[in-house]
């Protein structure tokens, strides 16, 4: 069985998906190794890189997805980066589906957004601010809708013509959203609840002195040790949550710059999705003064969240 980008993105319906992360992380017999990395040469091209992140439950579900960097690829005006991931039978090792990489990884990172919010967000919460108007962010604002009742969402952007294309697209799907001038970036940061941040941003974008009693951000753009979407300040004002530790202290600048620069510590991470999602921790309502508190959730990914979304797509399309 394979699933093509909009098949998957049929497959796995925001709460669904929400309630397999929460499954997922709250379970302690999955295995997701730490990422393979390597390097290829290709003839006249530019280094290539090949990227595998398997998970599984033992004796019933195999995965792993397969990521290829081709940077040379983008003188030809093709994607630099393609992907799939296969699904297999734990028991027998019998591939079950192939999927689309690129729509699960984007879905899921959405998802997992959306799960840290129904633990950390305030449920009150009713406005968001979208930083960035790319690929994620046509996700993340929708998985965001999902778990709170959220009336405005701005969009900001470098480009406000991204801006103004996705706020047309959400318009059309019946969203109240409007751009946020690039100007206007501290004023909309001011009076958000949520504040989500997809971008690919080297300096921080979202100051901490920005954010109000009770806001919740949400960062999803660092990827690597350089990147990073917000300050110093956001770090040691917000109560700290994480996907996997693991992940987060070796791989996002949101986390290692205010480390190395002696903001804060590793100790300054609250929980991660373990345990919030097994109920080692609350989330919000187990914070002191609950109500003002700052929030921040870091995500870098994790395979568990692919295995996850596999699992499920392949349920709901073996049911269809």
């Amino acid at each position: 069985m394979q699933l093509n980008a909009d098949e998957v993105q049929s497959a796995l319906p925001w709460d669904a998906l929400i309630t397999a992360l929460s499954e997922m992380f709250a379970r302690d017999d999955v295995c997701s190794p730490i990422r393979h990395h390597h390097s290829i040469q290709v003839p006249g091209e530019p280094e290539a890189t090949l990227l595998l992140m398997p998970a599984w439950l033992s004796g019933e579900y195999l995965g792993v997805k397969q990521v290829n960097v081709f940077p040379g690829n983008s003188r030809q005006n093709m994607p630099a980066l393609s992907s799939h991931y296969t699904l297999s039978c734990g028991k027998t090792g019998r591939p079950l589906m192939l999927l689309d990489g690129n729509e699960l990884t984007a879905r899921r990172t959405a998802a997992a957004s959306a799960l840290a919010s129904r633990f950390l967000s305030r449920e009150d919460a009713s406005n968001m601010l979208m930083v960035g108007a790319g690929r994620m962010a046509c996700r993340l604002i929708p998985a965001h809708m999902s778990v709170r009742s959220i009336q405005t969402v701005q969009v900001w952007n470098r480009n406000e013509e991204a801006s103004a294309s996705l706020v047309a697209e959400l318009q059309a799907a019946g969203v109240n959203a409007r751009i946020c001038a690039a100007d206007q970036l501290e004023v909309a940061a001011q009076q958000a609840d949520i504040i989500s941040c997809a971008t690919m941003a080297t300096a921080p974008l979202i100051l901490g002195d920005w954010l109000k009693p009770g806001a919740h951000l949400d960062l999803v753009g660092s990827f690597t040790p350089t990147m990073r979407e917000t300050d110093n300040t956001a770090m040691q004002r917000g109560l700290v949550f994480v996907d996997t530790r693991k992940g987060a202290l070796s791989e996002t600048g949101d986390l290692i710059i205010p480390i190395s620069e002696g903001a804060i510590t590793k100790d300054k991470i609250v929980a991660e999705f373990h345990e919030l999602c097994s109920g080692k921790h609350p989330g919000r309502s187990g914070l002191e003064d609950a109500e003002n508190a700052v929030t921040v959730f870091k995500s870098v990914g994790d395979s568990m969240e692919d295995l996850a979304a596999a699992i499920l797509a392949y349920q709901q399309s073996s049911h269809s």
